[in-house]
């Protein structure tokens, strides 16, 4: 059997791998490659949702259109009279003369402002005083019983309710309607809106012009005072300041200054320069380095000598000192001469640091007397200027007094003008007309409406519950909610016992669910990781998912193939696979952890070719300890060496966490998800558990499908076309083309 198991790692007892914890990289790659999207919400998914919920939809509908229907034959019959007014850009006027208020229309935001005039409270307010008895009459006729509104309400209020003004587009013509249940009060009302807005604007200007020429009278007197005094202010300053050359003095100043700041920056740029390089030779000083270095000091003439020659001579008394010992009349020559050049090239060096030390004086000495002299002209000019500013602010007051002044004068002539002539800003241009048929209920309107508002509402509380069923059904909600790749999907079978489900891969029962079962293990195998993991476990988050039917027939699958594969019952709480499988179980995994039985005596053996089972051997008054127990390990071990694929049946995950122990001495593990049974909360609860162990999880297989409900979700992968490859039909019956069992064949 060795030559069918996977390499192993010797420490951790698994598969070897590089990869971390929760991972499964060859699934994961394998959907990534062959379906290039993530999972996604597309338009046929929410047909289907649509397609499921059908009578949610038909009854919201139903509700929602007859509401509709009975509120349009119920309405009351309510007719719309139009009159239209043209708002001129500029007002018409006799005289070209300014007017106090202008109403001209130069902009969008004086367009609307015209028209939120019209909609004022105080156009309402001035049509309701138009009316005469006899029309208020009338007009409230049809609203004195409060069953018609089904309250209380005012002339005031039922033409603000009523009246609309539309303004036109690209023009500057608004219409004015008003609905009203009697047609020639509809058409009066238009009129009168009309003609009060234009009345309103007339009185508005004239009113507005009278009280300005008052103002004007009052505002003038006070500019005449006021011109005089500044005029007498200005006078005598020029003769206490004597300011007739002040622009002459004050423009000698600026050139004088500006010597004195070219002559301050190329002074400045010297400075910086000089201490730069005496800071220089102070950083030297302080820490003791050789001033030669420095480039400026090493490039004067007569340190740049002696340097020449101290370097010559310490290059000579390196070569002689191969020969001559230190003693050596020509070595002791040779250092008198190295010594008195290094005393030389100190004084010149010295004699350069004095140099360029005073030089940094000097400069620094210049350009504070310089700095100076730029103060103190700068200060001149602050001062002449602060005599011209005083003078220039006496002149333009005087000079702005003055053209006040004359406006204001101007300015009251033509607004005592322009108060006795009457300006008009808009014009009525067609009288009220309203339409022959009512305007409401309109039929065709509301019955449209209702038909889409109940369509769109059904559709909406589709969607609402939808939302709300949070169980798992789609691809989708595996692959991106629960977060697993989606590794088989197995069809609901019926009319079989459980004794039977368990062993439709041998018996082939349902060729449906054998294919099923074959496409599971191709795409276990089609990852690499998967295809060398010989210990298998199989769990779910609630009791009744079918992780015990997934693992029987799985193994059977392997089995089948050729495969020497055991099946494992480490439901030490509820075992069951004793009893699918009509076994005893008075041995198993229990009597080999506790009984110190052999191995081969808790196996049941050929329940089926290449297929074996280890059940529990009763149920375990402490299952935790037993599968933590090192028996446990080492039965896993040994299990190993016997059986090419091992498939570990395990309790469910929300129930009790047998399954992430019993997890550690897997390979991998797959998670078993019933149709339209657990919570997508909870199955992405359980999964993250199993990611947090290092055991990869190879994915997640879909079970016990309803194909006549959920073929809504999954019609990619079954389809009544599909019955084709396993059934042929001989008149009303269907026979199946192979009736031999598929592990005989």
């Amino acid at each position: 059997m060795s030559d069918h198991q996977p390499p192993r790692d010797q420490n951790q007892n698994k598969p070897t791998s590089g990869y971390g914890y929760g991972y499964y990289p060859d699934t994961t790659s394998y959907y990534s490659d062959q379906h290039d999207d993530t999972p996604q919400r597309s338009l046929k998914d929410y047909l289907l949702i649509f397609r499921e919920r059908f009578w949610y939809i038909l009854v919201v509908f139903l509700l929602f259109f007859s509401g509709v229907l009975i509120y349009t034959l119920t309405r009351t019959e309510i007719y719309e009279a139009r009159s239209t007014v043209e708002l001129l850009r500029q007002d018409a006027r006799v005289m070209q003369v300014e007017a106090v208020m202008p109403q001209e229309i130069r902009s969008q935001e004086d367009f609307n402002t015209q028209i939120r005039i019209l909609e004022s409270a105080r156009i309402i307010r001035g049509v309701a005083n138009r009316m005469s008895e006899a029309e208020r009459n009338r007009f409230m006729q049809p609203y004195e019983e409060p069953e018609a509104t089904g309250r209380f309400v005012g002339v005031e209020q039922l033409l603000f309710e009523n009246r609309q003004i539309v303004p036109g587009r690209m023009n500057l013509i608004v219409d004015v309607r008003f609905r009203h249940p009697d047609r020639e009060i509809a058409m009066m009302v238009a009129d009168y809106f009309v003609e009060e807005y234009i009345s309103h604007n007339l009185s508005v200007s004239i009113d507005e012009s009278m009280r300005a020429v008052d103002d004007l009278r009052v505002r003038a007197e006070e500019q005449r005072e006021r011109l005089q005094e500044i005029q007498l202010n200005r006078q005598d300053y020029m003769e206490e300041s004597g300011t007739v050359s002040l622009n002459q003095r004050t423009d000698i100043a600026l050139e004088k200054l500006k010597s004195l700041n070219l002559r301050e920056v190329d002074l400045g740029s010297s400075l910086r320069m000089a201490e730069s390089r005496w800071r220089l030779i102070e950083a030297y000083k302080e820490e003791g380095r050789d001033l030669t270095n420095i480039r400026f000091i090493a490039d004067q003439p007569q340190v740049s000598e002696l340097l020449s020659d101290y370097t010559r001579l310490s290059i000579t008394r390196s070569r002689m000192a191969e020969r001559y010992r230190e003693r050596h009349p020509r070595m002791v020559e040779l250092a008198e001469s190295i010594r008195q050049t290094e005393h030389e090239l100190n004084h010149a060096v010295e004699t350069a640091v004095s140099k360029i030390e005073s030089e940094y004086r000097n400069i620094r000495d210049a350009h504070e007397q310089l700095v100076k002299s730029v103060d103190e002209q700068e200060n001149e000019i602050l001062r002449l200027s602060r005599l011209a500013v005083d003078f220039d602010s006496i002149s333009r007051e005087a000079e702005v007094n003055e053209f006040m002044y004359q406006y204001l004068l101007r300015r009251m002539r033509e607004t005592t003008l322009s108060s006795s002539i009457e300006s008009v800003s808009a014009r009525p241009l067609d009288e009220a007309s309203a339409s022959l048929r009512p305007v409401t209920p309109n039929i065709p309107l509301n019955l449209g409406l209702g038909l889409l508002g109940g369509l769109g509402l059904g559709i909406g509380v589709a969607f609402v519950v939808a939302f709300l069923d949070d169980r798992v059904k789609s691809a989708f909600d595996i692959e991106s909610i629960v977060g697993l790749p989606l590794l088989g999907i197995l069809p609901e079978v019926k009319k079989l016992k459980p004794e039977d489900k368990v062993k439709i891969a041998f018996t082939g029962t349902d060729r449906h669910v054998v294919e099923s079962f074959r496409s599971l293990q191709s795409s276990l195998k089609l990852s690499k990781q998967s295809n060398l993991a010989q210990c298998i476990m199989v769990t779910s988050s609630l009791p009744g998912e079918g992780k015990s039917f997934v693992s029987a027939n799985l193994g059977l699958t392997y089995a089948v193939n050729g495969e020497k594969t055991l099946l494992v019952d480490c439901d030490l709480r509820m075992p069951s696979v004793h009893k699918s499988h009509k076994l005893k179980n008075d041995r198993g995994v229990i009597s080999y952890c506790h009984d110190n039985k052999e191995i081969d005596e808790v196996i049941h053996k050929d329940v089926h070719p290449n297929f074996d089972i280890l059940t529990t051997g009763g149920k375990a008054k402490n299952p935790t300890q037993t599968i933590n127990s090192v028996a446990f390990e080492n039965m896993i071990a040994e299990l190993r060496k016997r059986y090419t694929r091992i498939i570990i049946d395990t309790p469910p995950l929300a129930a009790v966490s047998d399954a992430l122990i019993i997890m550690q001495h897997a390979d991998g593990s797959l998670f078993t998800l019933k149709f339209n049974k657990v919570r997508r909360s909870a199955a992405k609860h359980n999964v993250r558990r199993l990611l947090s162990s290092d055991t990869p999880v190879f994915g997640a297989v879909l079970n016990h499908l309803n194909i006549s409900v959920g073929g809504y979700y999954y019609a990619q992968y079954y389809d009544k076309s599909y019955r084709d490859y396993y059934y042929v039909r001989e008149g009303n019956k269907a026979k199946k083309k192979d009736d031999k069992p598929v592990g005989k064949t």
